[in-house]
């Protein structure tokens, strides 16, 4: 036995398999995000066993890759090339961080501070790659953890990257007292691994609850429309449209002040001018109709063509009627007011937008591809919210919701408790739409504040501000609940200082650069 775990130890791509596998186990829906504790300390011994930082990112390619695999194998759901292409390079981009950790590794620094720098690159990469076109946060250590919020109460100062840097640090540490045991890196990883839980048990034991300064009823529905069909399976978009008033209908009261239809639920695409498609004008009248009829907000997720006389765009489509652009939208009608439209800012890279896709026509100077006309959906860039009896509430659209760093813009302007509407059915009945779910509890915690969640085929719920679930609709299920929603105010620290931590590792990934191509290289065992 002794001499297999000595075996493993030293080669380098059992320990990439296995740890690939351990760190798939540890997100969501699996209760086990423990794992990622052990799956660490085996990247960081390939770090420990390679030649060079290139050895060291092409020995761990494969436990990424798996790591991708296990979690991430429903985006093939939508479309198996972007799906494959999509896990592949996503697994090359993590691969950047570890060949700044083996820098470190081999350098004569103290323990302590090599595993700091170590946390600091890991860190900084989870950040960045939060910022560009081909963001995509969906494994970012702190999402292992969203099922377990009694644990991680501390985010509310940290943001969910203090759980990256307690497990990042931990391990770190970790390995570096395995490979020369020292009392002062035994006591320091000691402390972090405990602190953490316990500065989370103490803001759940003695923080005091936010008494809210009023409640909305709020009536959430999921339609359960079959994405790939046409009309959501139903014969025309009138007909389905009457099953989402329908349903909505059934619950609405006198107290009644919101209603919040999922992603994609208008099945008429929506135009910002009249009388060019009969079938959008109907839609937004019929709309607007039932929100002055039931005197309350509606907000619904929908297509929505922007066309342009002036100011237009650099890249836009083209049509009879001029230059337009799609947006994947929220819609807000009210009683006695015009609608008003948020653009969803967060695009799922390839699935949505083509990243890049201004510098590509730039560069594109023979005119070999028509950028304009496959770019996908037009980005927004405005944090717009809709008013539920004098409160604001955003309009989350499914990707926006994992991105706390668009969310701070929010709840700082006003949030009153976050809205998300998202249509999960595009991935089936996988782990995805689980993940999704599970990650708006993160949210709940950062930002002290209640989530609605509407969700085409679920999960819909209601999340409270430490993460636990109040409601939790069954997946593929036509449905709908109401539920009596406390309007917030409070501002946690991580609202008001936003991303400090990352930042922090920012500029100290910065330095540790600097010093890593000077400095004494050690020995490798």
């Amino acid at each position: 036995m002794k001499n297999t775990i000595q075996q493993l130890w030293n080669n380098s791509w059992m320990l990439s398999i296995t740890a690939g596998i351990l760190l798939g186990l540890s997100y969501p829906p699996l209760p086990l995000p423990f794992l990622i504790f052990p799956a660490f300390l085996l990247v960081f011994r390939i770090i420990d066993l390679s030649d060079s930082a290139r050895e060291a990112a092409y020995k761990v390619y494969p436990a990424f890759l798996i790591w991708n695999i296990i979690t991430t194998y429903w985006l093939v759901m939508a479309t198996v090339a972007g799906g494959v292409a999509a896990i592949l390079a996503n697994a090359a981009v993590m691969t950047i961080p570890v060949m700044l950790q083996y820098k470190v590794q081999h350098r004569s620094f103290s323990p302590w501070f090599i595993a700091l720098l170590q946390t600091a690159f890991w860190l900084s990469y989870e950040y960045l790659h939060h910022l560009w076109d081909l963001a995509w946060p969906w494994l970012a250590v702190g999402n292992a953890w969203a099922n377990v919020p009694q644990l991680v109460q501390y985010i509310s100062v940290t943001g969910y990257w203090g759980i990256s840097f307690w497990v990042i640090l931990t391990t770190a540490l970790a390995y570096q007292h395995l490979k020369k045991p020292q009392r002062t890196t035994k006591i320091v990883m000691a402390s972090v691994l405990l602190i953490f839980p316990l500065w989370s048990g103490l803001i759940s034991l003695f923080g005091s609850e936010t008494e809210p300064e009023q409640t909305h009823d709020v009536v959430v529905v999921q339609p359960n429309f079959d994405s790939y069909q046409p009309n959501g399976g139903f014969e025309n978009a009138q007909q389905a449209n009457n099953h989402l008033l329908s349903l909505s209908d059934s619950l609405i009261t006198k107290g009644t002040q919101l209603v919040v239809w999922p992603e994609n639920a208008v099945q008429n695409q929506i135009l910002n001018i009249n009388n060019y498609r009969r079938f959008s004008d109907r839609t937004k009248k019929q709309l607007q109709k039932y929100a002055e009829k039931w005197q309350i907000t509606l907000i619904s997720g929908a297509t929505f063509f922007e066309f342009y006389d002036d100011n237009i765009p650099a890249l836009t489509y083209g049509s009879q009627r001029g230059a337009y652009l799609p947006f994947n939208a929220a819609l807000g009608f009210y009683p006695n007011k015009s609608m008003e439209v948020y653009r969803k800012h967060n695009l799922v890279p390839i699935v949505e937008r083509i990243p890049f896709v201004h510098f590509l026509n730039a560069v594109d100077i023979f005119g070999w591809v028509d950028w304009n006309q496959i770019q996908g959906y037009g980005k927004g860039y405005a944090a717009d919210q809709f008013s539920v009896n004098g409160t604001a509430t955003p309009a989350l659209i499914c990707y926006d919701s994992v991105f706390p760093n668009w969310i701070l813009n929010y709840v700082r302007n006003g949030a009153g408790y976050l809205t998300i509407i998202t249509n999960d059915g595009w991935w089936g009945n996988t782990s995805g739409h689980e993940q999704h779910f599970a990650y708006a509890r993160l949210r709940a915690i950062e930002f002290d504040r209640w989530v609605v969640r509407s969700a085409n085929n679920g999960i819909s719920g209601i999340i409270a501000p430490d993460g636990s679930v109040e409601v939790e609709t069954p997946y593929w299920e036509t449905t709908a609940f109401d539920f009596e929603v406390p309007v917030l105010t409070s501002q946690t620290l991580y609202t008001r200082f936003g991303d400090w931590l990352p930042y922090l590792m920012i500029a100290l990934s910065i330095f540790g650069i600097g010093i890593s191509f000077g400095g004494k290289k050690t020995n490798t065992e």
